[in-house]
């Protein structure tokens, strides 16, 4: 079987990669790139491959006749997510997997992190310690708030909307879940679009994880943010077009948001001047929440585990298609 791929995942994950091919023909890319955030470029080495791993050009996906399966090696995949390569791929019979698995723990944790941290005070606390070494003792104590039985709404409940929730679990907090299947799920509210506007006037936090795609771009908008219980907090590490940024820094400084945390935005990276650097109550980290020390050889582990699985016909782990 032909393989072709142009991720770089790093020396062990290349070594485990070329490992776990013997049986096959692997192809590297001479356009191989170590992040998975990057478009892979067009690549006629791709034409004649059965199975296409990393980031390949959409186009030449939709072009390879022989291509039937493809594992995009990131969780987010907007720029597959569109009719002519879905339907290209749907056509042919061809398979579609992304590795949501692979950063579903690291951003989930990364969302809990900054829960605890804004409600704990750690971020007003070293604020002081960078500043004026005060020693607001009882203004930070009685701003502190408990998860404990709080409420959550996530936009968007896949596998790190679901992660997430498993690790909300022991803090006995209420949690909705927006998805368009509304299959129950043990201990999460699932709810239709037309319960949103209810369930964010309750929320404390509010999670976005939705994906980039013409029915979510800007779907959080000053409507949305209107309805937000006052003082809610907002964190996103879905995509940033998401979210209208404009509306985001008015619900900021009118107090209605009482923090944003905020992964990923428009553009990216952010510009020095850009508002958002500058909000108050606004914590920016730069679209690394999905990231992980062990990143790349754990995409390679989850190529192969599909690749055993495609081989036998069996079920595959984060397909699209």
């Amino acid at each position: 079987m032909k393989i072709w791929c142009n991720g770089d995942f790093g020396a062990e994950g290349m070594r485990l990669l070329a490992e776990g091919m013997a049986a096959h023909s692997l192809v590297l890319s001479d356009k191989r790139n170590r992040s998975v955030l990057v478009a892979g470029q067009r690549d006629p080495t791709l034409l004649g491959a059965e199975v296409a791993f990393g980031q390949p050009s959409p186009e030449d996906c939709i072009a390879s006749n022989a291509l039937r399966w493809v594992e995009a090696s990131s969780a987010g995949y907007t720029r597959f997510d569109n009719q002519a390569f879905l339907e290209g791929m749907r056509a042919r019979g061809a398979i579609f997997t992304n590795a949501s698995k692979v950063f579903c723990d690291a951003c989930a944790e990364h969302v809990l992190a900054m829960m605890l941290a804004l409600g704990r005070q750690l971020l007003a606390s070293y604020g002081r310690q960078l500043g004026d070494h005060g020693w607001p003792q009882q203004e930070l104590r009685g701003n502190a708030r408990l998860l404990s039985r709080q409420t959550v709404v996530m936009l968007g409940f896949g596998s790190i909307g679901q992660r997430l929730a498993e690790l909300l679990g022991p803090f006995g907090m209420r949690i909705y879940a927006l998805r368009r299947q509304l299959r129950s799920e043990p201990g999460i509210h699932v709810v239709p679009e037309e319960d949103l506007t209810r369930v964010l006037a309750e929320a404390d936090h509010v999670v976005n994880v939705l994906p980039e795609n013409e029915a979510t771009r800007k779907y959080v908008n000053a409507r949305r943010i209107a309805c937000f219980k006052a003082g809610a907090r907002f964190y996103n590490v879905g995509r940033g077009a998401t979210v209208d940024q404009d509306a985001l820094l008015e619900g900021l400084q009118s107090g209605r948001i009482g923090a944003a945390y905020l992964d990923v935005m428009t553009p990216e990276p952010l510009p020095p001047g850009h508002p958002l650097w500058t909000a108050p109550n606004c914590f920016l980290t730069p679209h690394s929440a999905g990231g992980r020390s062990d990143e790349g050889i754990n995409l390679v582990r989850h190529f192969l585990a599909n690749l055993a699985a495609y081989e036998k016909g069996a079920p595959m782990t984060d397909r699209i298609l």
